[in-house]
């Protein structure tokens, strides 16, 4: 059967061409000639795109210059003004010498695979916004547990750990976590729920719910995506009210003791007065005396949990402050045959502070001081140093024993509402420390190591902190205690 070549070139579903060296187009199919008009006489980027001189990157161009076949990827308006875009492919034609005298272009509408390409691209940007502005952490992880995806609140929480594991970025730790709800769910395929505690890569603890999906491709668990909604709130009010039964109970049973005591201090005064037994009278008194003291000291430890104290600020001596602690304290050292002793730099200086409240937060470190050595392995021969010392800006305040000292999981805990190792007391104590430093614009540093000892270090500002524009601040909440 002899092939009508001709009939062929017309019917073929794309837009045929040839072209001269000049670029001037010699020939072109029907569909061609339908979509660009007439062409006699016109070079080819007249007809494709309304130009006036050659496109720089030209792909029958290439032909004429190589003799090799290329091919691009380009936009062309057509008579009734549309846009196409289409792939071209050149391919040299040669006369009977071998000589390329000519070029076919034939040029592929590929303007709808370019409009589901868009489309595409703006359902992937959708989701990527979703993804990133989605208000809880979110990461995809692999059967290895490898962070190989994450939105930006993880990111910004927990640093760039794309590659690495799930429990080095959440827990800082070197193991998987037992249980693992992604675990769990690359093992059955279903989503998991569980409530962890994270930490943040600039060290803030966060309660967060997690809940894991399965992702499959082909029907194969390949990557579990891990959502984790922040909860510390919630779970902060929760402690909030956990901490106020607690803190009834407790003071109940101090107070008790403490009532008790008086009580019997006072049967002591009454009964030496109808005696007339001067002795007794002393005894009693002092009973009433010391309980009344331990009294209103709980009542000032709880006064600074309950509300935001505003200091009553005066010039205040590190060294007459220091001293006036160690001094108070020295009593219960030799009590407990510890050595209690006071160092203070020539750069000490003063500061302005609330006496009573940097006396109760010092006061509250020694005692802990104290305790530890009390609580050591030998305690003969502890020993507590209270050091002064500072700067331009700040003093500082070291109280240092070689007494039981903390493992880590206890550093971590020591500020905490109620806790104590002690078996004994509210467990206010460095947690209202630590508040008075902050009220103060300062910090405390805490280094111990179990078995070797423990060292407080404050910092306080010398001169109070500007917190007029600070509306969290003790001072602009107006509350004023007299504790």
């Amino acid at each position: 059967m002899e092939l009508d070549y001709r009939e062929i070139f017309e019917a073929m579903p794309c837009f045929l061409s040839v072209q001269d060296r000049d670029f001037k187009i010699v020939e072109a199919n029907e569909r061609f000639r339908k979509f660009f008009g007439d062409f006699e006489g016109r070079y080819c980027y007249q007809v494709y795109k309304q130009r006036s001189e050659r496109c720089e990157v030209c792909p029958v161009a290439r032909t004429f210059r190589d003799g090799e076949r290329h091919e691009s990827e380009e936009e062309m308006t057509t008579l009734s003004g549309d846009v196409l875009s289409v792939l071209v492919r050149s391919k040299p034609i040669y006369d009977e010498k071998g000589e390329i005298v000519a070029a076919m272009e034939m040029s592929t509408d590929i303007t709808h695979i370019k409009n589901l390409q868009k489309l595409l691209r703006a359902s992937q940007k959708r989701y990527h916004t979703l993804f990133d502005e989605v208000p809880c952490y979110i990461s995809i992880q692999d059967q290895d547990l490898n962070i190989i995806e994450a939105n930006k609140a993880f990111l910004e929480d927990f640093g760039r750990a794309l590659g690495a594991k799930c429990f080095e970025a959440y827990k800082h730790r070197n193991t998987p976590c037992e249980p693992c709800p992604v675990q769990q769910t690359l093992a059955d395929g279903v989503s998991h729920t569980r409530e962890e505690v994270v930490t943040s890569r600039h060290g803030k603890r966060k309660n967060v719910l997690v809940t894991t999906a399965p992702i499959l491709e082909g029907g194969e668990l390949t990557a579990v995506m891990e959502m984790s909604a922040d909860i510390t709130p919630i779970r902060d009010l929760e402690d909030r009210l956990t901490q106020l039964g607690l803190l009834i109970g407790s003071v109940s049973h101090s107070l008790k003791g403490l009532l008790n005591g008086l009580s019997g201090g006072m049967y002591l005064v009454n009964s030496g007065f109808a005696k007339s037994d001067e002795s007794r009278v002393k005894r009693g008194w002092a009973t009433v005396q010391r309980n009344a003291e331990r009294i209103k000291t709980m009542v000032s430890d709880i006064l600074y949990y309950a509300k935001d104290r505003v200091p009553s600020w005066e010039l205040l001596s590190a060294r007459e402050i220091a001293g006036d602690v160690v001094a108070m304290m020295e009593p219960r050292a030799a009590e407990l045959g510890t050595d209690l002793s006071l160092e203070v730099g020539a750069d000490a200086g003063d500061l302005e502070g609330d006496p009573q409240a940097v006396r109760s937060l010092l006061a509250n470190l020694v005692e802990n001081s104290l305790d530890a050595c009390r609580l050591a392995e030998y305690p003969e021969g502890c020993r507590v140093v209270v050091r002064v010392n500072g700067d331009p800006d700040m003093v500082r305040f070291e109280v240092e024993d070689d007494g039981l000292g903390m493992d880590q999981e206890t550093q971590e805990k020591a500020f905490s509402l109620f806790f104590s190792t002690k078996g004994t007391g509210t467990g206010l104590g460095l947690f209202i420390s630590d508040k008075i430093a902050h009220a103060h614009g300062g910090d405390i540093d805490l280094n111990s190591k179990l078995g070797e000892g423990t060292k407080f270090l404050v910092s306080l500002p010398r001169v109070r902190p500007d917190q007029s524009g600070d509306p969290e601040s003790p001072m602009m909440k107006g509350n004023t205690i007299d504790a």
